[in-house]
C-alpha cells in the first residue's frame, strides 16, 4: 500500500502559489498595477516613480512576494509589497 501511494503522490497536497499586492488583493498573470513607492531599479540609471503603471505583468513561478513587469522597456522583478491592482 505504501509503495502504492508514494507511486502515485495521492497523499501529498498540491498548493496554489498566490501572488497578493500590497492591499491583499490576488494578481493575475495580465493584470495592470501602480507602484505605491518610488523604486531604484537595480542595474539602471533610472528610477521608477511612484504611481507608475505597470500593464500585463508576469508572475514569478513559485515565489508569490514578485512579479515581472517593463518599465521604460526594461524588464524588471517588482516586490509585491510595492504594488497595488489597478
Amino acid at each position: 500500500m505504501l509503495e502504492w501511494a508514494e507511486y502515485t503522490k495521492d497523499h501529498i497536497e498540491t498548493q496554489d502559489v498566490f501572488h497578493r499586492d500590497s492591499m491583499g488583493n490576488i494578481l493575475q498573470e495580465g493584470d495592470q498595477v501602480v507602484l505605491t513607492k518610488t523604486l531604484d531599479v537595480k542595474g539602471t540609471s533610472f528610477r521608477a516613480p511612484l504611481g507608475t503603471v505597470v500593464r500585463n505583468i508576469r508572475l514569478v513561478p513559485n515565489n508569490p512576494d514578485q512579479i515581472e513587469g517593463r518599465i521604460n522597456n526594461q524588464a524588471i522583478v517588482i516586490l509585491t509589497q510595492f504594488v497595488r491592482k489597478n
